[in-house]
């Protein structure tokens, strides 16, 4: 086991020690990434302006798992809060993510809800989809997309604002961090996914086995709908304002419909399979192909799992339901998002319990999924089958 700890700069720890048997698709090979192989004292302290917010993370890893643990304050100067469109306060968290050191992929994509996709190299989560819907109705299965601007969320430069339990976070590519590495000559690592694999920026290899080959911007393979949303929708034309405006087009760019790729990168030059924060639309990806841990959606330190926060139709803001993601195959169209209700009386059944012992469990919405598996004194993870078998 090792342990960094940096304080104040967090690329640091990440880039530093980011798993010594961190891997993609081969998980015999199990290549040491690169920047792990020599260990520098505080190298890129330079880039950190000490005026700007401090950002404390810490990494260890231990058998087959790598724990990321960060208070969430970004490295970078964010965005004035509160805003017209985001009226919440910046607030340290005390976060602990875990990932696995040898993720594998599964035959199916496992769909997001409204989890954190995963977690930025300082600490900041990743967290793609709103809190906001088409009539403020969630089971109407139109999400706002944050980065369409038809609501003002109140995101700063960074793509990023704020819970209401003052958690920063993410929509798309984080600038600031982005910015201070070395882009435009190499992909950049930029953090984990909740399943373990790395997430790069925009810039990737023209050929993804050639680590010889140019940089170019890698293209999601998503485009806008054609035509006129269903009668029981928002109505009017698909125009991006909502994810289920987006449909997935295999091949018409690089990356598939997770959003990533198989390929050589510096930190992991015998291959890998990487997630990329795109330019456009899905931004952060909107599935995992991996199995997702359950520290990235078990609830956020002071309430439910999240996406994104703003000002709502009715001017407050509104938390995201937590909630286990749901294995399917991905899709942008207009079904019913993940976490929706599912059978309680036959997830009852399968845990050996009453429907009603199990909804006292759940409470009030929106759900903790880790306090009921706590109070009917099982895992999550069985809790998270039996919902979602």
């Amino acid at each position: 086991m090792r342990k960094l700890i940096c304080v104040g700069c967090a690329i640091v720890a990440f880039g530093v020690a980011h798993g010594a048997a961190a891997h993609g698709v081969k998980p015999s090979a199990s290549p040491v990434p690169k920047a792990e192989q020599k260990v520098e004292r505080d190298p890129w302290s330079i880039f950190f302006n000490p005026a700007e917010a401090a950002a404390r993370i810490s990494i260890k890893r231990d058998e087959g798992w790598r724990y990321i643990r960060s208070d969430g304050l970004p490295d970078h100067q964010p965005g004035s809060f509160p805003n017209h469109g985001n009226p919440h306060a910046i607030e340290k968290k005390d976060y602990e993510f875990r990932v696995s050191l040898r993720p594998t992929r599964d035959s199916q994509p496992t769909r997001l809800g409204h989890e954190n996709f995963g977690v930025a190299l300082n600490g900041v989560p990743f967290d793609p989809l709103t809190a906001e819907f088409w009539n403020r109705d969630r089971s109407s299965g139109w999400n706002v997309e944050a980065m369409s601007g038809a609501m003002n969320l109140g995101l700063d430069r960074h793509n990023a604002h704020v819970q209401p339990d003052g958690s920063y976070h993410y929509h798309a590519l984080p600038t600031g961090l982005h910015e201070r590495l070395p882009y435009r000559t190499q992909p950049v690592l930029l953090g984990y996914a909740a399943d373990g694999f790395p997430i790069y920026g925009p810039y990737g290899y023209q050929d993804a086995a050639d680590a010889t080959s140019s940089l170019t911007e890698l293209r999601a393979s998503y485009q806008i709908k054609k035509g006129q949303r269903p009668d029981d929708a928002p109505g009017g034309v698909y125009n991006g304002t909502y994810v289920q405006d987006y449909e997935y087009v295999s091949g018409i760019g690089q990356l598939d419909e997770c959003n990533g790729r198989e390929g050589v990168t510096p930190e992991y030059p015998s291959g890998t399979y990487y997630y990329v924060i795109s330019l456009s639309f899905p931004f952060i990806p909107r599935c995992w192909w991996g199995s997702p841990d359950s520290t990235f959606f078990r609830g956020r330190p002071s309430g439910g799992m999240g996406g994104g926060m703003g000002a709502g139709p009715d001017g407050r803001g509104h938390d995201q339901m937590g909630g286990p993601p749901r294995r399917a195959g991905f899709s942008g169209g207009g079904r019913r998002p993940p976490g929706g209700r599912p059978d309680l009386g036959a997830a009852a059944e399968r845990l050996g319990i009453s429907k009603d012992e199990l909804r006292r469990a759940l409470g009030p919405p929106p759900p903790n999924f880790e306090r009921t598996a706590r109070k009917l004194g099982i895992s999550a993870d069985q809790l998270y089958k039996a919902l979602h078998p």
